[in-house]
């Protein structure tokens, strides 16, 4: 029996061989809390991001594309698991056990959640989790699942999570001790604790991607990094020569500026290596927009924390220099309108890695799961330019981001094609833009346009009845 079963194993190996099945890399680069138009190669003039708009020329840059929620967490969410945070409960960033109590938030994502690392090392792959987690672990919920518990074979995080992390020392080059920045990690146990200035934390974890992807070279085996970067969210400490004249704004792009730098070694590791530049995939993008004040989505309307088209449209630069197609290198790709939940079903395709067992939990029965992300492979890989998104993409306002600047910021959102819309809960104050027209928000149509009002707001409010299904 065991001899027939290793003779099955070899010839499906030999056949997927044959058939020419490859196995890319991929590397997830997660930016904490930046604008859409941070980076010099989406418009800043400001400053230069020289290493990442090397990627972007190398490959293809996507100016429609958004994250599933304006805050953390469940941006982090639906970016793992391919579906609406709100089916987990994550709804707004992960606080301390009160506040998450008080907010409906759930403590940590659950496991049985479908969760992309899992399923892609089910399928072969060595995965490994360096810097940001926020999916559960934080302040005082110490009992949170381990990093390693959602399918990592390794991990390392900050102080939003469980395991092995760094902690930073702020340091403001003025002569002062520099100052722990934990938020209550340090007393939760469970794994290492290294504490490092705030400005190398960066490059800690670029330092830990690049000692594990030399391991999954040295095991033969395809891998899968999360690098999700502490930076460029607050507090802002750069190094002194980055710091300028100290305020806000300035120190921010001193922290853009430096991570950069940072993430140089790993993207010039893969470029230039013969092997892994024929057959990886980097991806970067943001969690959501900027903070108040720090970063930029200009032109775009709104913030961090808002549903309008700076909090939740992102920059997205994918790079594959033996993988997307030829022609499409270097271009900016202004047409196709997806979200963060579809790289989820996009990437097990791409990986080959969609026959992976999935189990789902909602209908508690062993059952493929429905992902709310759509397949968008085809167009991550430069092969289609203007594929259309099914069904709409969908927001909900984070529970506790009632208000910006004194304004009552709305409850929902969807876009559709050229359609922008929003409403609050009871169907009041409803807002439609055409954003082909004015991407900027700021001619409200919907008097003139009743019928999309209505249209729109019956498919939110069967969003939302579903979400709770």
């Amino acid at each position: 029996m065991k001899t027939f079963f290793i003779s099955v194993v070899l010839f499906f190996c030999f056949f997927v061989l044959a058939m020419g099945v490859e196995r890319p890399n991929v590397v997830l680069v997660l930016i904490d809390d930046m604008g859409w138009s941070d980076l010099s190669c989406f418009g800043n003039k400001s400053i230069q991001t020289p290493n990442i708009d090397r990627l972007a020329k190398e490959g293809i840059s996507f100016t429609q594309f958004y994250v599933c929620s304006p805050l953390c967490s469940p941006s982090r969410c639906g970016l793992t698991t391919g579906q609406y945070p709100q089916r987990w409960r994550i709804t707004s960033y992960l606080d301390n056990r009160k506040r998450n109590e008080q907010r409906g938030v759930a403590q940590w994502l659950d496991l049985s959640a479908p969760l992309l690392p899992k399923l892609l090392r089910e399928a072969g792959y060595k995965t490994g989790h360096f810097g940001k987690w926020h999916l559960g672990g934080q302040r005082d919920v110490g009992d949170a699942p381990l990093i390693t518990e959602y399918g990592f074979d390794e991990s390392l995080t900050n102080f939003e999570g469980l395991g092995s992390r760094i902690l930073p020392l702020l340091d403001a080059f003025d002569g002062t001790v520099p100052r722990k920045h934990a938020l209550g990690s340090d007393n939760l146990g469970r794994g290492e604790i290294q504490w490092v200035k705030r400005n190398q934390v960066t490059d800690a974890y670029v330092r830990k991607s690049l000692e594990f992807i030399k391991k999954a070279e040295k095991e033969g085996k395809p891998f899968y990094v999360n690098l999700w970067t502490d930076d460029v969210h607050s507090p802002f400490f750069p190094s002194k020569e980055l710091r300028g004249d100290g305020g806000k704004r300035t120190r921010y792009c001193g922290v853009l500026t430096e991570l950069d730098g940072q993430l140089a070694p790993l993207f010039d590791y893969i470029r230039n290596s013969d092997s892994l530049s024929k057959n990886t995939l980097i991806i970067l993008l943001s969690d959501n927009g900027p903070e108040v004040g720090a970063g930029s989505s200009a032109p775009l309307r709104g913030s961090k924390g808002t549903l309008y088209e700076g909090g939740v449209r992102s920059p997205l630069i994918v790079w594959g220099n033996g993988i997307i197609e030829p022609e499409q290198k270097g271009k900016k790709n202004n047409k196709v309108i997806f979200q963060s939940i579809d790289l989820v079903p996009s990437l097990l395709k791409i990986t080959n890695s969609n026959n992976a067992k999935i189990t789902n939990t909602n209908n508690a029965k062993e059952a493929k799961t429905v992902f709310d992300g759509e397949d968008f492979s085809d167009v991550l890989l430069g092969r289609k330019i203007d594929k259309l998104r099914e069904a709409p993409i969908f927001w909900q306002r984070p529970p506790d981001r009632p208000r910006a600047a004194g304004e009552v910021l709305p409850d929902l959102a969807l876009r559709k094609g050229q359609w922008k819309f929003l409403i609050q809960f009871d169907g009041s104050k409803p807002q439609l833009y055409n954003l082909e027209l004015d991407a900027t928000e700021s001619n409200n149509l919907a008097q003139t346009e009743p019928e999309l009002v209505k249209k729109f707001t019956n498919l939110l409010k069967n969003w939302t009845t579903n979400l709770k299904k």
